[in-house]
């Protein structure tokens, strides 16, 4: 369901309308603070995976626990991203960002300050739930500020292009500051001046079909992503353990519930019949994949790297930043294809590489040598920054412009609902292997390069359906 400019300009008056008087957006500053905002999120979500040791240390977290440092982030973003999102279109995206981005900045100073586990995980999943609202946001504040195709392709681009950013720099400030409580702070007061710039300078928007927001929607999907996330991170300790098939039952009862509620309510939370339409359904399919294959790997990689070839944790991010510096670039570059190869296209095109990229790393972790990692590092940042710029397009490009934080948050929700299975299967695969690490790590990348081809066969197969 590709919108044409003339029908983003119509929905783009109409949004204006049901926002009432407001002055008109600022696309460069909307851009940067969006840009900006996202940048800290990915920042946050991504310290843990250098500043694990040091953490769990302090925290004085026994090994069983220590998953949930990890995942306590992704929960609280699986759990509220399509919620934030559809709120943010019904009640305003500037006011989602603002607060989030505020509630962002609290909570991860509060994550500094934290004295146990359990404080910490806390402040972990509300950096998560914070993260979800300017992140599904974001995106349909660009939507407004950027109402022309051509303008939507290139902000589309560069605000994925932050995506990577945000990854590329959030271990490199880890490593570079010695207290891990320090990073928190650091990251707690740029999320603050950003909520306070956005405050002063976004401009208020909203969908304008009216109606009652889906409460009863959200009461059921975000209680059921978190029974899911829960149960993927009680899994790594035994899949067969009551607790983690309670967890997987409540998932599919709640899930059953809210399709319910979706196809009687009048103002849907998600119009399911958008599941008929391929562009929906390969952003769904991408994002999914995308936590499976590539997020699940590269979050593992870095601890394999320091334990087992004795790496520094500032030599374990300046290898990460390869991979991330050069996704960084080609994302900035990749609206040149616009026109060229359709998004579905670059989407296969995208995983492919990543595919060849992680093949071609095999064997590294065996002969002892970064250098050899340097090839396929390069191959899978490109490929990264092909899906980092082509999913963000595809989600808002998918839907109806007045709903385009939803499609954000629909497109996002599965991204990291498939990180957390992601990670969870890439240790599980890992650690199982009695070959020791090194050949429990190639077994991992080769899983990782068959759901990325799976991914890109399923992108192309996808057809639309009456």
């Amino acid at each position: 369901m590709t919108t044409t400019p003339a029908t983003a300009a119509q929905a783009q008056a109409a949004t204006a309308r049901a926002a009432g008087p407001e002055s008109p957006p600022r696309p460069g500053a909307t851009l940067a603070l969006t840009s900006a905002a996202t940048t800290v999120a990915l920042m946050t979500y991504t310290v843990p995976i250098v500043t694990l040791p040091a953490t769990a240390a302090a925290l004085h977290t026994p090994l069983s626990a220590q998953a949930w440092l990890l995942n306590g982030t992704p929960l609280g973003l699986a759990a509220l991203l399509l919620v934030a999102g559809s709120l943010a279109d019904d009640y305003g995206r500037r006011r989602v960002f603002v607060w989030g981005t505020l509630a962002l900045g609290i909570t991860t100073a509060l994550g500094a300050l934290a004295t146990g586990t359990w404080l910490f995980t806390l402040a972990r999943i509300a950096q998560g739930a914070a993260s979800a609202a300017l992140l599904a946001s974001s995106l349909g504040l660009i939507v407004h500020a950027f109402p022309t195709a051509a303008g939507r392709l290139r902000a589309t681009g560069v605000w994925g292009a932050f995506v990577t950013g945000g990854i590329a720099v959030g271990p490199l400030l880890a490593a570079g500051i010695p207290n891990w409580r320090t990073v928190y702070g650091v990251l707690g007061a740029a999320a603050l001046v950003i909520a306070l710039l956005g405050s002063r300078t976004l401009t208020e928007s909203r969908s304008a079909r009216g109606g009652r927001p889906d409460f009863a929607g959200a009461a059921t999907f975000g209680p059921a992503l978190v029974a899911l996330v829960a149960a993927l991170t009680l899994g790594r300790d035994g899949w067969l353990r009551t607790p983690v098939w309670l967890l997987l039952g409540a998932t599919v009862v709640l899930l059953a519930g809210f399709a319910l509620v979706e196809r009687r309510t009048a103002t849907p939370m998600i119009d399911l019949s958008l599941l008929r339409h391929r562009g929906f359904l390969a952003s769904s399919v991408g994002g999914l994949f995308t936590g499976l294959s590539v997020i699940g790997l590269f979050s593992f990689l870095p601890a394999v790297l320091q334990r087992v070839l004795g790496m520094s944790a500032m030599e374990t991010a300046l290898l990460s930043l390869l991979w991330a510096g050069l996704a960084f670039v080609v994302a900035l570059q990749a609206r040149r294809l616009a026109g060229r190869i359709p998004t579905r296209v670059q989407l296969a095109i995208a995983f492919a590489l990543h595919a060849l990229g992680v093949i071609t790393m095999l064997g590294a972790i065996d002969a002892g040598s970064t250098a050899r990692f340097v090839p396929g590092m390069m191959i899978a940042g490109v490929g990264s920054g092909l899906l980092n710029a082509a999913l963000p397009l595809l989600a808002v490009e998918s839907v109806p412009p007045a709903r385009a934080a939803m499609g954000s948050g629909a497109q996002q929700t599965l991204r990291y609902i498939g990180s957390c299975a992601g990670v969870s299967l890439t240790i599980a695969v890992a650690t199982s292997s009695s070959g020791g690490p090194a050949r429990g790590t190639d077994i991992a990348m080769v899983v990782s390069a068959v759901l990325a081809l799976v991914a890109a066969v399923a992108v192309l197969a996808l057809r639309e359906r009456p």
